[in-house]
């Protein structure tokens, strides 16, 4: 019989994330500009089998079906991206109406359905006339951010009150501009990175105060964050090891959640830049650190941690056979969840969390009889969730869960190759096929509590 203990606390948010370059399409439909991804994938060899955005899920056209299914399934909220590019083409010149109105439709049709929106404003999709101008290496970009963070809160502030600025800042900075394998596709120096980073900061904090001033008294707002590295998780769960464990995440996460959360810069990670450090002007620490209601964390993988011989912390290699998804670096470590929560709270003071993504690729392929029985992927996140109850039982204050994704959809370099869906798209005809995670997750949300 079920215990009690068992569930999630009340009221607990259950949901799915997407973003709209890898569902929406209609990549150049009703006055949208170019995005950088668009860019990236019309280079030859960047994305995996040459594919391309330009449709996607076709969500754009068939978003009230989308709503349709999500509410079948009992999902009743939805972390969703706005495309920059839709409502301002070239990023920050002339409003597009066309997209506002998209947005307006997409928001009304979740309502009706009972279906909470959760908006992300930047999920990577930066207008590529931007880019042009300098994109995150240039300080207008942040600049450009803010007016088009007021535009949207404006527009949807009657509708949405649950706010991200940013989704991963060293995906789309440390892939995007450092090792060049995400869009748009640069590699420029310590000093040009560092500085980028920089203005994402500045950025989700002109965010944040946009959204104080304009989204009304209910707003909330935060960001969503990822580890790179990934989060350490200690081998054993013993002084030492823990020691070592935190000792790896301050150093690996402190250039970014420092300026966030304690309104300054490592002064370790200052020192080691030395002439490569960021160009600070005033008061853009006090912009970047402004108080935020809650801290997203995106987490699918952790790497193992073990105090070295001097003490210091040495990340272990997996070996060759240890279980993985469908990706190299998708080492399946449940783990991630508890110490993902206890690291940021432990040693940045963040109080208030949601899981903004987590999730697994697979080879998924229908069965005879039309189903997908991906058992894999129903594991990973089963065992993820105990982990997060785990971290809920000890006190720390996590309310929500959000799946990645809804959708098989454009997995960035990996194209369409990869899936993360709980729902498989048929990708010669847009057709939509719940997976059993899907089934599974649906009565997960009913009972709230993990089956």
């Amino acid at each position: 019989m079920p215990n009690a203990s068992d569930r999630f606390p009340e009221g607990f948010v259950w949901g799915v994330a997407t973003s709209a370059a890898q569902i929406e399409g209609a990549a150049f439909e009703a006055g949208k500009g170019e995005s950088v991804w668009d860019r990236f994938a019309s280079r030859p060899g960047t994305i995996a089998h040459g594919d391309t955005p330009a449709i996607a899920c076709d969500h754009y056209h068939q978003f009230e079906a989308d709503t349709g299914l999500m509410a079948e399934l009992g999902i009743r909220h939805h972390r969703l991206s706005i495309a920059w590019p839709r409502i301002i083409p070239d990023g920050d010149g002339p409003i597009n109406p066309r997209g506002l109105d998209f947005y307006d439709r997409l928001i009304d049709s979740h309502l009706a359905a009972g279906i909470t929106p959760w908006i992300t404003l930047f999920h990577w999709d930066l207008p590529q006339a931007l880019e042009e101008r300098g994109g995150w290496l240039s300080r207008t970009t942040a600049d450009a951010f803010r007016r088009y963070t007021e535009t949207v809160v404006t527009r949807l502030r009657d509708r949405v009150t649950h706010w991200f600025t940013l989704n991963e800042m060293p995906c789309f900075i440390g892939k995007g501009y450092g090792d060049g394998d995400f869009a748009p596709g640069r590699t420029e120096s310590p000093r040009a990175l560092n500085q980028a980073y920089h203005h994402a900061l500045l950025a989700h904090g002109h965010g944040v105060a946009a959204i104080r001033a304009l989204g009304g008294p209910n707003a909330q707002v935060g960001l969503a964050h990822n580890h790179l590295p990934p989060p350490p998780i200690p081998v054993v769960e013993s002084a030492p090891h823990l020691a070592a464990a935190q000792v790896d995440y301050e150093r690996t996460n402190g250039p970014l959640m420092g300026p966030l959360f304690r309104g300054s810069y490592p002064a370790t990670f200052l020192e080691a830049a030395g002439a490569d450090a960021p160009q600070i002007e005033a008061g853009d620490l006090d912009t970047i650190a402004q108080p935020i209601d809650f801290l997203g964390l995106n987490l699918y993988s952790g790497d193992f941690v073990r105090a070295g011989r001097d003490g210091q912390p040495e990340r272990l290699a997996f070996p060759p056979q240890y279980p993985k998804g469908d990706l190299p670096w998708l080492n399946l470590t449940p783990q991630v969840l508890y110490w993902g929560v206890r690291h940021a709270a432990e040693l940045f003071g963040v109080r208030t969390f949601y899981i903004t993504e987590h999730g697994a690729a697979f080879h998924d392929e229908a069965n005879d009889q039309g189903e997908i029985l991906d058992l894999d992927r129903r594991e990973v996140m089963r065992a993820a969730l105990l982990e997060l109850h785990r971290a809920i039982r000890e006190g720390f204050d996590v309310r929500g869960y959000f799946a990645w994704s809804l959708l098989d959809n454009f997995e960035w370099a990996e194209g369409y190759a990869k899936r993360f869906g709980l729902v498989h798209v048929d990708r010669t005809n847009q057709r939509r096929t719940p997976k059993l995670s899907a089934h599974w997750y649906a009565e997960v949300i009913r009972e709230n509590r993990v089956l």
